[in-house]
């Protein structure tokens, strides 16, 4: 078992494998995008309860607008779902949401739940959770590039120079510390886009079991691997 007081600090996770879940239980690839929302719920939960601080995962791609409008569809009602849900819930879970990515594409109505949700959670210190939604890690770095130089154009002051930490702050994950541990499930071994900048110190865990089938006790494991190994920084 996992030793308590070594936990990451921040845990995220790329969620796949819905879509081969379900094919290989011959049903249509949307329905297991449904069994994958719970397994985030009662993940998420699992967090909090044993008290990991941020948990970021990615839940819809830049690149996930290629799929069939049919099984978008879904994913967007499920993430509608998930918000009435956790609005109603906030105040017994005491759970802070932020969402990373370009959420201006959403429908208006998600819009608003997004902006809602955010805004009720702020008063909550507990487990912070980070929902990445449209989002792609390069398209966030050259936004970040965009707004440093429109910033620097616009100010009166003299040009600073760009140092990581300035860079950061341009981030969507400003003020969100990097990821110790990021955990891939479905046995595809690369990070797709995914917090490129924020995961340069990370821990990698990748497993084969597709993110439908992901459980308490899989996350035991990827917490384990963690604590085995020697965190080093820059060192040799």
């Amino acid at each position: 078992m996992w030793e308590p007081d070594k936990l990451p600090h921040h845990i995220a996770i790329i969620m796949d494998g819905n879509g081969r879940w379900a094919t290989k239980r011959a049903l249509p690839r949307y329905a297991g995008h449904a069994v994958g929302a719970e397994t985030f719920r009662r993940i998420a939960t699992y967090c909090k309860d044993i008290g990991i601080k941020y948990l970021t995962v990615y839940a819809f791609s830049t690149e996930n607008w290629k799929r069939s409008e049919k099984e978008i569809a879904v994913i967007m009602e499920l993430l509608e779902k998930y918000l009435y849900e956790s609005i109603e819930k906030m105040e017994r879970d005491k759970v802070k949401m932020k969402f990373l990515g370009d959420t201006t594409v959403l429908s208006q109505k998600l819009q608003d739940l997004i902006k809602q949700t955010e805004e009720i959670s702020k008063k909550f210190d507990g487990v912070q959770v980070n929902i990445c939604l449209n989002y792609g890690s390069r398209d966030e770095i050259i936004r970040a590039i965009q707004k440093y130089t429109t910033d620097q154009i616009s100010s009166p002051d003299p040009v600073s120079p760009l140092t990581e930490e300035i860079f950061s702050k341009y981030l969507y994950t400003a003020d969100i510390p990097d990821p110790d541990l990021i955990i891939r499930p479905s046995g595809e071994i690369r990070l797709s886009n995914f917090l490129l900048w924020q995961s340069a110190y990370s821990e990698y865990y990748f497993t084969d079991t597709l993110w439908p089938d992901f459980n308490k006790k899989e996350l035991d494991k990827a917490i384990l691997t963690y604590q085995q190994r020697e965190r080093r920084f820059g060192g040799v």
